[in-house]
């Protein structure tokens, strides 16, 4: 089969072992930036980004897809033990995670993670295998109108990643977008919302927000409430789940490989919006739904599979279609791009090197994980047994070195610092972040997309509906806005039909 032929190609890349050394280096750091509260893969893969420029591309995106999904596994560690997301995709692993480690069971909610984050990297990779050959073909059936409804039907799915109110989601998802509009326009040349400043030019930074909306504002909650972390007093111990908790967990480690597979693929998914839908799937299907929040291990078995799973989904649009789907996906783009890698429908013929070498240190990197893993947790539980008045300096100065390494601009550091206070607002008034965060990652894109439909089409707001795949991708969307009415509608009418017969 040509399929396995390629693939044996692909581990004949990976295996040279300046490759493999590479490939090394990237999953170990990727977990070290996923435990350090504050520093997530994008800010580390920034500060790598330069150094990559000066060896072959296949090292180069091998090294830095290995601090991305290496991130995913490292990132549960600082959520289940300080109930601070090591990176975006681990927030909601805190809310049962470090319940768990409350009640002396940190050990299996660190070993159910380590093995759920393997078993859905390795079915991530192998629908990549897959899907990305035959989607390549069909991508050139994709315009402007289906990137654009394919994006607002991601967006719509704020709705259902909310933790709280459905409108104040919406509320959120409105501000991302309008933070996604900022700096220069892109087909005329002039800056947009900047009101003269010169920090909004390039518009507002991915990545200093998120750092202040999960890194600061949680400091500054912790020390308003003089936080004290029950971790470092606690022993980790059996980390291996035992029987009991393999059936809790195989379910939903199992929906959470697919599902977050899927939508990984999304524009603006990945692992952020995987792990986030998985947590809800799972309360939904649970029969015990009103545990979840006090230390089930199914909330913490589905979403650590599903990021791990939509890391490896998220690349098929940027492997098949050119199209990164988060600011890690861009990073690799560029890095592509700047080695004069043609990225797109082509790039499996063109570059075959580059793709199977990138799904074969995959397969590599992952196992190198799961062995990793669990010996080294002991070693980033003694460094977070640091008593919390030392321990949130350090976490301060990662985010200020993580923001200011973007672009070495001291601006990206007053952004994040912004971001940090109206987050520790947002969080007294019960506001979700994540919705916010998932708008400004796919404001831009939707808004080029829409703007770019309406250039070809001369301005006729029907392009969007006489394309079948976009006509669809919009029904979807409406459906999912309109759902949670359907209840409210049914019981309005009950007791309207009640109060006629009295």
């Amino acid at each position: 089969m040509n399929m396995w032929s390629d693939l044996s190609y692909g581990f004949s890349v990976v295996l040279a072992w300046h490759n493999l050394a590479y490939c090394f280096l990237g999953v170990l750091m990727g977990t070290l930036v996923g435990v350090l509260p504050g520093l997530g893969p994008v800010a580390a893969m920034s500060l790598l980004f330069s150094a990559t420029l000066h060896i072959p591309p296949v090292s180069g995106i091998i090294m830095l897809a290995g601090i991305y999904y290496g991130a995913q596994y490292g990132g549960s560690t600082t959520s289940i033990l300080l109930s601070i997301p090591g990176e975006a995709s681990s927030v909601v692993t805190c809310i049962d995670g470090y319940q768990m480690a409350r009640q002396g069971r940190a050990g299996p909610a660190l070993g159910i993670s380590a093995f759920g984050s393997f078993i859905g990297g390795t079915i991530s990779i192998l629908g990549l295998m897959l899907i990305a050959p035959p989607l390549a073909n069909f991508a050139l059936r994709f315009g402007f109108p289906e990137y654009f409804s394919l994006m607002c039907l991601g967006l719509v799915m704020v709705s259902f990643l909310a933790r709280g109110s459905m409108l104040k989601a919406m509320m959120m998802a409105a501000l991302g977008l309008f933070l996604g509009t900022i700096g220069m326009d892109f087909i005329v040349g002039k800056p947009k919302f900047t009101f003269g400043l010169n920090v909004l030019m390039d518009g507002v930074g991915l990545i200093p927000v998120v750092m202040g909306l999960f890194g600061i504002s949680e400091v500054m909650l912790n020390i308003e409430e003089s936080f004290h972390q029950e971790v470092f007093k606690a022993k980790i111990s059996h980390l291996l789940p035992n029987l009991q908790d393999w059936k809790d967990s195989i379910m939903p480690i199992l929906r959470g490989s697919f599902l977050g597979f899927f939508l990984g693929i999304l524009p603006g998914g990945g692992a952020f919006v995987s792990s986030f839908t998985s947590y809800a799937v799972e309360k939904k299907l649970s029969r015990y739904p009103e545990k979840f929040g006090t230390g089930v291990i199914e909330g913490v078995a589905g979403p650590e599979t599903a990021n791990n799973a939509g890391a490896g989904g998220a690349f098929i649009p940027l492997l098949t279609l050119g199209i990164p789907s988060n600011a890690v996906m861009a990073l690799l783009l560029g890095l592509l791009l700047t080695q004069g890698v043609q990225v797109g429908p082509l790039l499996l013929k063109k570059h075959s090197d580059i793709f199977w070498g990138v799904v074969a240190s995959m397969y590599i990197g992952n196992i190198m994980l799961l062995v990793l893993n669990l010996p080294l947790i002991g070693i980033w539980v003694k460094i977070l047994k640091v008593p919390y008045q030392i321990l949130f300096p350090l976490i301060l100065l990662f985010c200020v070195i993580g923001s200011y390494s973007l672009n070495f601009n001291t601006d990206d550091v007053l952004i994040m610092i912004f971001f940090g206070v109206a987050g520790y607002f947002l969080k007294k008034l019960e506001y979700d972040a994540a919705p916010l965060v998932l708008a400004l990652v796919l404001g831009p894109m939707m808004e080029n997309s829409l703007r770019q439909s309406l250039l070809v089409s001369h301005g006729n707001f029907l392009v969007f509906f006489t394309h079948p795949i976009s006509a669809t991708l919009l029904a979807i969307a409406v459906l999912l806005l309109i759902f949670p009415l359907f209840p409210w509608f049914f019981t309005r009418k009950w007791k309207d039909l009640e109060g006629k017969e009295s």
